[in-house]
């Protein structure tokens, strides 16, 4: 009976898909801004020597440009036009998002609806370009240090690096916005979603060679593999996990009539930071690597140390990013989410928490049942984060496929297939809303 039921959904979800022309537009339009970002992460900087490149990448891919170089989809790996990919716009929009709570003037600016939010779009904008400056000029002053690795060095070169990059930059932010507008999900997220799969067949690949070789034993690949879905699994679950507050609304009388009360629910996820924690907790951790990387040979004993306390699989670097990610857990979600300002919402509305008091001590109570559910969010992504860690310490897997990663990817999946569903149910309501309309015509 139940799959039954299953299969006649099933079959009125394809039914209203098929009928769905708009949304099919949608998903087109998305696959192909798509292509055209994988296609320019294939086109190479001008003046580069690429054997020379693929050398001096590979001595320092286990720092921050590792990092950087999954976020791009191999884009800096190659040196192509896209090496930059879309952090330096994620890094500015952060940045305006922690001085919207400092500055008093972009906080009222926020307040305004729509107009403030496109001023302050255009600030982050602005921000975006003078971070790609700064981070395209430093990409091209390291290429010239390297050896053998720019044809011509000079300040054309780093004009030219610095325009192209900062040029592959911008439209990437141009890209994300058009899917957003005219194609399904988050245009930002699916731009980063799209880069990190992108390196997994070549990873899944890898894996499988050194298994034929027997570098692997077929036991440890098959564990890989169920304790990948396992974690998929875990993370979609909490992802969907939330806290509902009970509300409930007074009768209120409009005119001659009386309206009932009411109940509804406040949701706070147990997640509020999503993945910020992790990506600033491994920017912070990986810059003491790079810049070992590049030190090397200076006799700096104290740098080489700490650089290799704070290497993959280190006890010290499992703390130190154990205790970042849970601080960074508190501080965004304490700047997302102003329990004051809800309390003062729900009080202008008439709404209240049953038992608790409108106004400051509504503030209180929620700001407390967030502190608690924000625990065991933190200690959620401390789990998925550090557990690739202990994997490769324990059995050396040889590509790094972090939590960071796997978060991302499972959350711009739901939040995607979830926007499919909304575009379905909107379509439906359309058709039902037109033969409402003929029916009553023909009456």
């Amino acid at each position: 009976m139940a799959s039954a039921a299953e299969q006649l959904a099933s079959n009125l979800n394809f039914s209203a898909f098929a009928k769905a022309e708009e949304l099919k537009k949608r998903i087109w339009f998305t696959l192909g801004a798509l292509l055209v970002y994988r296609l320019g992460t294939y086109i190479p900087l001008p003046g580069i020597n690429p054997d020379a490149f693929a050398q001096a990448f590979n001595q320092a891919q286990s720092g921050i440009i590792g990092m950087f170089n999954m976020f791009a989809g191999g884009a800096v790996e190659r040196m192509a036009i896209f090496a930059l990919g879309i952090m330096p716009y994620i890094s500015a929009s952060i940045i305006m998002q922690l001085m919207t709570t400092v500055v008093p003037t972009l906080e009222q600016m926020k307040k305004e609806g729509e107009q403030g939010r496109k001023v302050i779009n255009q600030y982050t904008r602005y921000g975006t370009v003078i971070l790609a400056a700064f981070q395209a000029y430093g990409i091209a002053v390291g290429l010239e240090g390297a050896t053998n690795v720019v044809a011509d060095p000079g300040w054309f070169f780093r004009a030219s690096t610095v325009l192209t990059l900062v040029g592959g930059t911008m439209f990437l932010m141009w890209l994300g916005e058009q899917i957003t507008s005219r194609g399904i999900g988050n245009g930002i997220s699916l731009i980063i979603f799209a880069g990190i799969v992108a390196g997994l067949p070549v990873a899944l690949v890898n894996v499988l060679e050194l298994g034929r070789q027997g570098s692997m034993s077929t036991i440890l690949i098959l564990g890989i593999l169920i304790l990948a879905v396992v974690v998929i699994a875990l993370i979609v679950f909490m992802e969907r996990a939330q806290r509902r507050l009970l509300i409930q609304y007074p009768k209120r009388q409009m005119g001659n009539r009386m309206f009932e009360g009411n109940t509804s629910f406040l949701p706070l996820k147990l997640n509020t930071a999503g993945v910020i924690p992790p990506i600033f907790a491994s920017s912070l951790l990986l810059v003491p690597a790079t810049i070992g990387g590049f030190s090397q040979g200076s006799g700096n004993e104290w740098l080489t140390y700490i650089t290799a306390a704070l290497g993959h699989g280190q006890p010290l670097f499992m703390v130190f990013y154990a205790a970042m990610i849970v601080f960074f857990c508190f501080f965004y979600t304490a700047i997302v989410f102003n329990p004051s300002d809800t309390a003062d919402n729900l009080k202008k509305h008439g709404g209240f928490i049953p038992g608790i008091r409108p106004g400051e001590r509504t503030a209180q109570y929620i700001d407390y049942v967030l502190t608690r559910i924000t625990v065991v969010g933190a200690i959620y992504i401390t789990v998925v984060c550090l557990l690739p860690e202990f994997l490769i310490s324990a059995t050396g897997v040889p590509f790094y496929f972090g939590g960071t990663s796997l978060l991302i990817v499972v959350s711009v999946t739901m939040d995607t297939v979830s926007q499919i569903q909304g575009h379905l149910l909107a379509h439906q309501y359309e058709g039902l809303v037109k033969k409402a309309k003929l029916s009553g015509r023909r009456r």
